[in-house]
């Protein structure tokens, strides 16, 4: 006799492994199984750029669960295994080796991969990506012989890993295609700050510029070319120009696709029975004024609330993901935290002195608090977190005010 059909998660992720855990914890008593195509057990991934690279988080602190989690839960755990096709009518999820598993509920927990720089030069050895464990080990590697490495894209994981350099002596130079960093995730008075805060830090920063070709002898990296025919020394280098998100099993089965994995509130997709949380997943958010009705989030707490609304779902007690949120970046002795979403046209506020490196920027809507940027003030985060979803009205004077009392903030009934 076959085993029941049961609940398949493909991906050992974060948002993998914390659908299992909430799924048990909310009474779900039906067969689970993981399947994970890394031979390592599922670990963290944000400290991969940031502890992992500098010494301070060692290899055996990643695990994101204890050892006995999955027995003790009755999870199953098949790792080294990739799930290569769905059948939404047969339901089954056929893997690598050709066999079958009977799937009551799929959870897609696929993330996402980096995206590919495609120049030439660009397979030569010493040129990393960094998304799994295996890769930041080979980084950490080559950093204790590097002297100076390019990384190319000045988002949050490229800065992460310059700093991380840096901070262990390598020489780093950030090349970064548009005018400034991160001018996708940050406004422009936040984004100039991180570029005084790394340019200060020591890390040569090239903006608005392009790259041509890598250069080596004997297949391994020693110069990056740059839209100007100059060349840039070096014995490494790490691409950070974003990731694209797994969706080829779920396209294949013609499930819809846009931007990642489209699904509601709950994590459901558009075939029945079929859902999606963490990197791979462009989830309905909660509606706020004049922000985005959906969006792929990737970072730890949108797979944990994506995981816990989906499990909720599986157990008939339905609670939609409703949190705002929030972010986390670690860069030298930094700690960028970010909560809600804002958008053009928001009225930026700030509290604090940038120079200090301790500061927070708030965004108004129309009165109301809809996002925050902390710099070294966690207790200001979190408190943001909360008048954030209260939908806090301020003034922009308020807000500035040090001496004023945030919790002191009117908030509609």
């Amino acid at each position: 006799m076959s085993p029941a059909p049961a609940l398949v998660i493909v991906g050992a992720s974060y948002a993998g492994v914390q659908i299992a855990a909430a799924a048990r914890e909310l009474g779900f008593a039906e067969r689970i199984v993981i399947v994970g195509d890394e031979l390592h057990a599922p670990y963290q991934r944000p400290p991969l750029s940031k502890g992992f690279l500098t010494g301070k988080t060692s290899i055996d602190r990643l695990a994101l669960r204890g050892p006995d989690f999955y027995a003790q839960n009755d999870i199953e755990l098949l790792l080294g295994r990739r799930a290569e096709a769905m059948d939404i009518g047969a339901r089954t999820v056929t893997l690598d080796d050709g066999a079958k598993l009977d799937y009551g509920w799929v959870a897609l927990a696929t993330g996402a991969r980096c995206r590919r720089l495609p120049i030439p030069g660009a397979t030569l050895e010493g040129v990393f990506d960094l998304r799994t464990l295996d890769e930041a080990t080979r980084i950490a590697e080559a950093a204790n012989q590097a002297q100076r490495c390019c990384v190319i894209g000045g988002g949050f994981i490229g800065l992460e890993v310059a700093s991380a350099l840096c901070s262990r002596g390598v020489a780093v130079t950030v090349i970064e295609a548009q005018p400034h960093l991160l001018t996708r995730a940050l406004p422009p008075a936040m984004s100039a700050y991180v570029e005084s805060a790394h340019r200060r830090r020591g890390i040569d920063l090239l903006t608005g510029r392009g790259v041509r070709a890598l250069h080596g002898s004997r297949g391994r990296v020693e110069a990056v070319e740059m839209d100007d025919g100059s060349r840039i020394d070096c014995d490494m280098v790490v691409l950070g120009i974003g990731v694209a998100p797994n969706v080829e099993l779920a396209q294949q089965a013609g499930i819809a696709i846009d931007n990642g994995i489209v699904v509601d509130a709950l994590g459901r997709s558009s075939a029945p029975h079929v859902l999606a949380a963490g990197d791979v997943a462009n989830m309905a958010l909660a509606p706020v004024p004049g922000g985005p009705t959906r969006m792929r989030l990737e970072s730890i707490q949108a797979a944990n609330d994506g995981a816990r609304a989906l499990a909720s779902l599986l157990v008939g007690k339905e609670q939609s993901c409703t949190a705002v949120p929030w972010f986390w970046s670690d860069q030298f002795d930094l700690k960028f935290q970010m909560a809600g979403l804002p958008v053009h046209g928001d009225e930026a506020v700030l509290r604090g002195d940038m120079r200090t490196d301790r500061f927070s920027m708030f965004y108004l809507r129309g009165g109301a608090l809809v996002a925050s940027h902390s710099v070294n003030r966690p207790a200001e985060h979190m408190l943001s977190r909360k008048l954030i979803a209260a939908r806090a009205r301020f003034t922009a004077a308020q807000l500035a005010d040090e001496s004023f009392d945030l919790k002191a903030a009117t908030v509609p009934s």
